[in-house]
């Protein structure tokens, strides 16, 4: 199982607590996660990404293992602490301004 940490309004358009878990056929990849989480939660389709490009939103970072992975290739493997379950996958929502 993937562990996937959404940010408060994720969470709450969710209903679901801090953390979800979700389980990942294959590779583990940053697309890999995203797809079984919005297929776990329909109503998240289209927040953390573009519905047709699959794009990152541009208020939405990537976290894992204390690194920024929010420029890496979406098929990019993410680090095997993530796949493994023993670290999270961080869905971060970035504020602009001061």
């Amino acid at each position: 199982m993937i562990r996937v940490v959404l940010p408060h309004h994720l969470r709450t358009l969710a209903r679901v607590g801090r953390e979800v878990e979700v389980e990942v056929a294959g590779p583990v990849t940053q697309e890999s996660v995203l797809d079984a989480v919005e297929e776990s939660f329909p109503m998240l389709r289209g927040t953390m990404r573009d519905h047709l490009t699959h794009q990152r939103r541009p208020f939405v970072r990537f976290f894992a293992c204390q690194q920024d992975l929010s420029h890496d290739p979406v098929d990019a493997l993410l680090p095997e602490a993530v796949a493994a379950g023993a670290e999270p996958l961080l869905v971060i929502g970035a504020m602009a301004g001061g």
